[in-house]
């Protein structure tokens, strides 16, 4: 996990959710929303509520009435996997789309109006990670951060951090504060992780990881949600259904744990700071 997973920044800080580059939303598309829907509502204490029209079948998750997370229904046609994808903030996502296409990314879906949650689109970085960039009107987007059942942190998971930080880095400007050099993982390999910043502020991280991705799925990013207790939050996760990726362990942030819901979507689980 890199630097700080949480509500805040190291200065107690984030920058606001709109803030071109901030992360503003996740969302998860599944082949059953109803299933979905009674497991992350019994895990986390989501309630729902439909979402706009033009995004098809779609949910939006709340969390004490305010907005945490989407879920929608995948197109049966299609065969795309089922995964949890963050939106990064955009104050002109139609730029933002054409800057991913020079830079070496692909957008898939978009850009695309949904009404008043503003515009969107959905695409891949050159690392082949799956991510979205939404323009948000002000009142809109995750509005309910740093609470247990919330998301509180994005990492993404690549084979190599230089040049995939460089692609995110000129799409929004980001600051990287690489990990120190002297680190070392438990191999006793130097660690490859970055931490992409605005003005100062960790939003963001990258863990490069070598050869090792190919045990992993490929380039993915992971979403992190605040729990109060992360070895209950486990033995929930089991009784609806889910599986353990990778067990309970004590970070530098805090105990962490890896797991996948009932159609395989990973997320991640990180003690709350509260």
């Amino acid at each position: 996990m890199t630097q700080a997973p949480g509500p805040t920044g190291r200065d107690g800080r984030t920058p606001a959710r709109h803030t071109p580059g901030a992360p503003c939303w996740v969302s998860l598309m599944v082949h059953d929303m109803t299933a979905t829907q009674a497991f992350y509502g019994q895990l986390f204490g989501w309630e729902f509520e439909p979402g706009p029209p033009q995004l098809g079948p779609y949910v939006r998750a709340l969390l004490g009435g305010r907005h945490v997370a989407g879920i929608g229904r995948l197109p049966a046609d299609r065969q795309l996997p089922v995964a949890w994808t963050p939106y990064l903030a955009s104050d002109d996502v139609d730029l933002t789309a054409e800057t991913v296409r020079l830079c070496g990314g692909t957008v898939g879906v978009g850009p695309l109006d949904a009404g008043a949650a503003g515009r969107l689109a959905l695409g891949c970085d050159p690392s082949g990670a799956v991510f979205g960039v939404w323009q948000v009107p002000a009142e809109r987007g995750t509005n309910a951060g740093g609470v247990p059942g919330t998301p509180v942190w994005n990492e993404l998971r690549t084979f190599e951090t230089a040049n995939v930080a460089k692609f995110y880095g000129t799409l929004f400007g980001y600051e990287e504060r690489r990990a120190e050099s002297g680190g070392a993982g438990a191999d006793g390999e130097a660690v490859d992780q970055v931490t992409l910043c605005l003005d100062g502020r960790p939003v963001a991280g990258i863990l490069g990881v070598g050869p090792a991705l190919r045990h992993d799925g490929g380039s993915h990013w992971t979403t992190y949600f605040a729990v109060d207790d992360v070895d209950a939050a486990l033995e929930r996760v089991i009784g609806l259904g889910g599986r353990v990726l990778a067990p309970a362990r004590e970070t530098a942030h805090g105990r962490a744990a890896t797991v996948a819901d009932p159609e395989g979507a990973r997320f991640a689980l990180v003690r709350s700071g509260r």
